[in-house]
């Protein structure tokens, strides 16, 4: 079992976008020094930070003191003194680090800045050839149900964000506890054992920066063999540019109870949920993925007695990390599967918000009744995440890809005035399009050619 120890030294770049306003959206979680934070990610855990070499450009847009549009995100990053000043801060970092994997950008995909991480990433790529780029496309589950103009801003700005960001990433994923990215509202996605209100950004934003913390565990650990390249090429082969999240938070298992008894509870399905906003939300499969589980102890896994059979196949593996790829193995027959399970859980000490079960152990860990007298706050929990390249990627592309399809892109003149062509904005349909097909199974591409021939 691997160890999650502090790297005395950075091997990456976290790069962070947000708005110049978010101290005073998060006051609280600016004051307490939690770590890095932007407008959709508020609470990264500290451990996070070990061995991440931070960035964070905070950047207002001169005439109306925010960035509404794709193109407004765009012109600012063309600006020779912006881009100056991102360049002396990039040289800055990456002449401290003694070894640089490459570059983490956190990005809002709903505004402007879709097209600031858009110019950034391009920067990254041309400048960095050859480094890991991994960008992760965040989106606030507020809707803007009663302003027309800023829904149809935000789906412009998200499929040109995700068909950009995703050309210049070595791995690009969208994350957000958003039911949809379409049009039509979709309930947010809601964990068992949390008690979160989706519409907080302090809320969603902490339930997504403990499962980053986790995804990104494995290139960060001084044990791993792997990079952020070699996690990217795992996972995006054969155009698969882009990947869904799913995670558990917490993972349910029982105080003293075995890995083999925890996986065996859900032997149909993973109990995890899907992070990256689309309508259809089930596991159907996937061509890879990375799966990580964290705060399953040592003494937790084989619960055999001496003299009987193993009571299934996973209480027969002799780790941990045998169990969980053997359940993997089950479960996603034909895929790539890469897993790693960490001895050190996802710490949740203020500001991170106690928003957990009563049913909850200090450790995270699960009760059958709620305690006779308040418990103390949870302190840390078990947490399984996954990227995937899977098919449910297709469909969070081909619903954007249609939703957008549907405006009459005349009647939204004031969104090209900021800077973005009619015929740029045709290409980034085409190419999502393009990433969309990546992701298609036979039945799949015989459903799409049906789809053409109706249109």
């Amino acid at each position: 079992m691997e160890r999650e120890v502090p790297v005395p030294r950075f091997k990456v770049h976290l790069l962070l976008l947000h708005d110049l306003l978010f101290p005073r959206r998060f006051p609280r979680a600016a004051a307490c020094g939690s770590g890095p934070i932007t407008s959709t990610c508020a609470c990264i855990p500290r451990a996070s930070t070990s061995s991440v070499s931070t960035c964070t450009m905070g950047m207002a847009w001169r005439d109306c003191g925010c960035l509404e549009a794709f193109g407004q995100g765009e012109s600012l990053l063309q600006d020779p003194g912006c881009v100056e000043e991102l360049e002396d801060r990039l040289h800055f970092y990456v002449e401290e680090c003694d070894y640089l994997q490459g570059f983490q950008v956190l990005c809002d995909l709903h505004n402007g800045f879709s097209g600031v991480g858009a110019k950034v990433t391009e920067l990254l790529c041309d400048e960095y050839s050859g480094k890991g780029i991994l960008t992760w496309g965040l989106t606030p589950v507020s809707s803007n149900a009663g302003d027309s103009r800023k829904n149809i801003y935000r789906l412009m700005n998200t499929a040109l964000g995700i068909a950009r960001l995703s050309s210049h990433s070595s791995l690009f994923c969208p994350m957000s506890l958003r039911g949809s990215l379409g049009i039509k509202p979709q309930p947010p996605v809601a964990f068992p054992y949390v008690d979160c209100d989706a519409s907080l950004d302090y809320h969603s934003s902490a339930v997504l920066a403990a499962a980053l913390d986790t995804l990104t565990a494995p290139y960060r650990l001084c044990s791993s063999q792997g990079s952020m390249m070699h996690l990217a090429e795992t996972l995006t082969f054969s155009g698969r540019k882009v990947v869904a999240a799913w995670a558990s938070l917490p993972f349910p298992a029982r105080p003293g109870c075995s890995l083999p008894d925890a996986l065996c509870a859900h032997p149909q399905a993973v109990p995890w949920k899907l992070l990256s906003p689309c309508r259809e939300r089930k596991v159907s499969g996937c061509f890879a993925q990375s799966v990580v589980l964290r705060g399953v102890g040592k003494e937790s896994h084989i619960s055999s007695c001496a003299g009987k059979p193993p009571a299934s196949p996973l209480h027969a593996c002799e780790s941990t990390e045998e169990a969980l790829q053997r359940y993997l193995h089950t479960l996603f027959p034909g895929a790539f599967s890469t897993s790693h399970v960490l001895e050190q859980p996802c710490h949740t000490q203020p500001p991170y918000p106690q928003f957990f079960s009563p049913l909850l152990t200090r450790q995270g860990f699960l009760l059958d009744k709620p305690p006779r007298y308040p418990s103390a706050a949870v302190d840390s929990i078990p947490v399984l995440a996954a990227l995937q390249a899977a098919p449910v990627v297709r469909m969070l592309l081909r619903g954007l890809y249609k939703d957008v399809q549907k405006l009459n892109a005349r009647r939204w003149a004031s969104f090209f005035s900021a800077g973005v062509e009619q015929d740029d904005f045709q290409e980034a349909l085409e190419e999502l399009q393009t990433l969309a097909q990546a992701y298609e199974t036979g039945f799949e591409a015989d459903e799409s050619e049906d789809e053409a021939d109706s249109d």
